[in-house]
């Protein structure tokens, strides 16, 4: 399928000439002679690669306002600025707003070409990245055998013919945001968006242009995650970082299915599902006036919390088998033969979970191309000792930074936490093997804040 160029310059000339050089390399190309005609050109269908002159007709609108616009609309789209008089602050300016490249006036074919040609790639090879991820995170599924995996997929399927609104808790790399996607794709709402606001990543001033979007002018709109998710599936990540002015109106959005775009005047009327999801405690947060109660009643309509990796170890051998297979197709190199008897698998802390152990794999399976199975547990260890030997500093760091008697407790926290996933959790095995009474380790336990052993 042949690309699809837009040349926008207010000279007869110079378009003809890129038009006719862009047609000759058998390219789809539309053009426009101004401002106007750019934006209608646009908004009728975004192209693969703009071409835009800075200086259009001498209006007050000029290419920067399209670069803008075009931006706005599809970031990945590819543009390159053209001028003949710009300043070095203007093509700076151009650069830093999303320009792929900027190009002063006269140009070779040669020269145009080259660049219409690289950006073109750098285009393709965004899209199949986002295909390949997309595909990536619909491909993994929920892995597990443990009860606590079991109760979640039995939620999952609870859900699938209901509109709540869910949130979901568990530490980072849990597996949120694969949930959230499993209970979309289950849902009425399937072929339509699933969005993703993660808003741990945005700035302080800048929540509501995400979420709302913002008008600048009647041609000129910028669309935000609840207009994009319209219809389809928002899912808020970490949503306890939204500041409390925004929540006051995230709150609004839920009672009224309406908001105004920054800048805006007229409501837009939404249809969606919501679904948040937090590593951090939002009730906590809610009795230290950190996060709205009225907010927080609202988004809890069904809660599902998600263990860390550490307290279900009878699901690493079967999540181990999974990413090597699905890993070793997406990366196209062979299986790796992982010992999945290794203790350090077991009793290593995880403190990324599922994340960490997909990452490791991943890792051992593009490394260890036709190596042996002891070179590549012996990889595997080396991995897992180094991310120990530096949970171990840092726990150190913090022990002799602190009173011997919490120092003391933080020894024993680890300490025995270590010995319970070495006996699979089991309390009489643990007892025994470090010379302690049953119900004297069950009451050190309870005092010590180790939680989730069977």
């Amino acid at each position: 399928m042949h690309k699809e160029i837009l040349v926008i310059d207010d000279n007869p000339d110079i378009r003809f000439l890129i038009c006719n050089i862009l047609k000759e390399q058998s390219y789809k190309v539309r053009s426009a002679a101004n401002y106007n005609q750019a934006v209608n050109e646009i908004n009728k269908k975004l192209p693969d690669l703009a071409i835009i002159d800075i200086k259009l007709d001498k209006g007050d609108k000029d290419g920067i306002d399209l670069l803008k616009l075009i931006i706005n609309k599809k970031k990945l789209v590819p543009v390159i600025m053209i001028s003949g008089h710009a300043t070095v602050q203007i093509a700076v300016e151009a650069i830093r707003l999303g320009a792929y490249e900027f190009i002063e006036k006269p140009f070779s074919t040669e020269k145009i070409l080259n660049y219409v040609n690289r950006a073109l790639e750098a285009y393709s090879l965004k899209q199949e990245k986002d295909i390949i991820e997309n595909k990536l995170f619909h491909s993994f599924d929920l892995i597990g055998k443990s009860p606590l995996i079991i109760k979640v997929k039995k939620t999952i399927e609870k859900l699938s013919s209901t509109e709540s609104r869910i949130l979901i808790t568990g530490p980072t790399g849990s597996g949120k945001e694969l949930v959230a996607r499993k209970i979309h794709k289950n849902s009425e709402r399937s072929k339509e968006p699933f969005v993703i606001l993660n808003a741990a990543l945005l700035k302080e001033k800048t929540y509501e242009k995400e979420l709302f979007g913002q008008e600048f002018d009647d041609e000129n709109i910028s669309f935000g995650a609840l207009e994009r998710a319209n219809k389809g599936t928002l899912l808020i990540d970490e949503v306890s970082e939204i500041p409390l002015e925004t929540q006051a109106n995230v709150l609004r959005v839920l009672i009224d299915q309406k908001f105004k775009r920054l800048n805006g005047s007229k409501d837009i009327n939404v249809n969606i599902r919501l679904i948040s999801s937090s590593s951090k405690n939002l009730n906590d947060l809610v009795k230290t006036g950190q996060f709205r109660e009225d907010l927080f009643h609202r988004l809890n309509v069904v809660p599902i919390e998600l263990s860390s990796l550490s307290l279900r170890t009878e699901d690493i051998p079967l999540l181990i088998e999974y990413f090597k297979k699905k890993l070793s197709e997406i990366n196209g190199v062979q299986q790796p033969e992982i010992d999945i008897k290794n203790d350090n698998l077991y009793t290593y802390s995880w403190p990324g979970n599922v994340r960490e152990l997909r990452n490791l794999v991943e890792r051992v399976t593009i490394l260890s191309a036709n190596e042996s199975k002891e070179n590549i547990n012996k990889l595997m260890n080396d991995i897992l000792n180094a991310s120990s030997l530096e949970k171990d500093q840092n726990l150190l760091d913090r022990s002799f930074s602190a009173p011997l008697k919490e120092a003391r407790e933080h020894f024993e926290k680890e300490y025995l936490s270590i010995q319970l996933k070495k006996n699979h959790g089991n309390i009489s095995k643990t007892a025994d093997f470090i010379g302690m009474e049953r119900s004297a380790l069950h009451r050190k336990l309870k005092s010590l804040g180790i939680k989730g052993i069977n």
